[in-house]
């Protein structure tokens, strides 16, 4: 595979603020928590710094790595408490990516199809295990269909990848209170609704139902309000996107959520099979009893060059 050649020059800056925190009704005794809150370094994102703390301080924690190279980080606390924060700050700069005019030529999506049904291939090693259903992806006839209006006879890959992308954003309709974590996704297909978590694993489920790899990438976006309008500070969760895989360019990432092909307002978290790989927080506790959780996401751009500042801060989009 000979990927698109990866700019060096910054395109982007961003600060980072993300907090979790949990509020429960009643004391707990242990809190065992494992979470994915530190971004990704890869050739389109290197991280400048980040930090992670909990609080109540907690008496154990370990730095590791998933399965698929993300950061993690599992945290034991034993002292009671009744709240539980969670604070990640990171600084980020992002590279260029190819533009919509770098991904055209690539080569047919049955080609594709064809060379992963062969065989293992050495070229394609990390394209396998993004390729069948997971946890919260399954494949079906249904979303085979309708990825077949998109993915026609002899398309280019990423051409029809894109189409896709558009036609999920022009079919369906962003609305926070029509699905949750369990809702399947023949259901959201049905019913044209959903948030951004639905829309990157609909998109995968239509790809991997064609037989072609895709992956689940949980992070943030930045936003623009309207004209006129203040910009938010800690609004929503994280964002969720889909990349593609093609040989030749490689990972190309798409947001079906916003219409369009990821450039520099992106911020990765990590990647996976899908939402359950790259959940920011989960675990287990001793106690508690009802609990209500918060979740704050600020993203702050930054000067390119020179002393980073604060600057307008503009909050990321999506409860995930």
């Amino acid at each position: 595979m000979n990927p698109l050649p990866v700019s060096t020059a910054v395109r982007a800056r961003y600060h980072v603020v993300h907090e979790t925190q949990v509020t429960y009704g009643s004391a707990v005794t242990l809190s065992q928590q494992y979470l994915h809150m530190t971004p990704r370094s890869f050739p389109y994102q290197q991280i400048e710094s980040h930090a992670l703390w909990v609080t109540p301080t907690e008496n154990d924690g370990i730095d590791g790595m998933d399965y698929f190279g993300n950061k993690t980080r599992q945290v034991t606390i034993t002292a009671a408490h009744q709240s539980l924060m969670v604070h990640a700050e990171s600084t980020v700069a992002l590279m260029q990516r190819p533009d919509r005019d770098g991904i055209q030529g690539s080569a047919s999506w049955e080609s594709l199809r064809d060379r992963l049904q062969q065989g293992m291939d050495a070229a394609m090693i990390d394209a396998y295990r993004f390729l069948y259903a997971s946890p919260h992806v399954s494949c079906s006839l249904e979303l085979e269909a309708f990825a077949r209006i998109s993915y026609t006879p002899g398309r280019a890959q990423l051409d029809a990848a894109l189409d896709l992308t558009q036609r999920i954003f022009d079919e369906f309709d962003f609305d926070d209170t029509a699905t949750d974590i369990s809702t399947p996704l023949d259901e959201v297909l049905r019913g044209r609704r959903g948030v951004c978590q639905d829309f990157a694993q609909l998109m995968i489920g239509c790809l991997r139902s064609l037989g072609l790899p895709a992956r689940y990438m949980s992070g943030y976006i930045l936003t623009h309000p309207p004209a006129g309008q203040p910009r938010l500070i800690g609004a929503d969760a994280s964002h969720a996107w889909v990349s593609v895989f093609c040989p030749g360019p490689g990972w190309v990432d798409f947001d079906p959520t916003n219409r369009c092909l990821v450039q520099h307002e992106h911020i990765t978290l990590g990647w996976g099979r899908d939402f359950s790989d790259v959940t920011p927080m989960r675990g287990v506790v001793l106690g508690g009893g009802e609990q209500e959780l918060e979740v704050r996401v600020t993203v702050t751009p930054l000067p390119l060059e020179g002393v980073s500042r604060p600057g307008n801060k503009v909050a990321a989009v999506c409860q995930t």
